[in-house]
């Protein structure tokens, strides 16, 4: 996980890090109330949206070579 986030913006990963202990805090707190499994990952993604959405706008776009984008994807 490390790895991924070399380059990023520290606002990014410290969102993405609220994110993932939020999430996870929120996934096991359902699953001890006793909600079934697949309602549980449903309320999680539309959360995580919503987090999605809060990180893209953080992004600011930029005229970057495709080629560049392309190696950074993980392989």
């Amino acid at each position: 996980m490390q790895r991924r986030q070399e380059g990023l913006p520290k606002e990014i990963v410290d969102i993405a890090w609220h994110v993932q202990q939020r999430l996870c805090r929120r996934y096991q707190r359902l699953l001890q109330k006793g909600k079934h499994r697949n309602v549980v990952v449903a309320a999680i993604a539309r959360e995580m949206i919503a987090y999605i959405w809060a990180i893209a706008r953080e992004v600011v776009v930029s005229e970057a070579d495709p080629k560049a984008r392309i190696a950074r994807l993980p392989t």
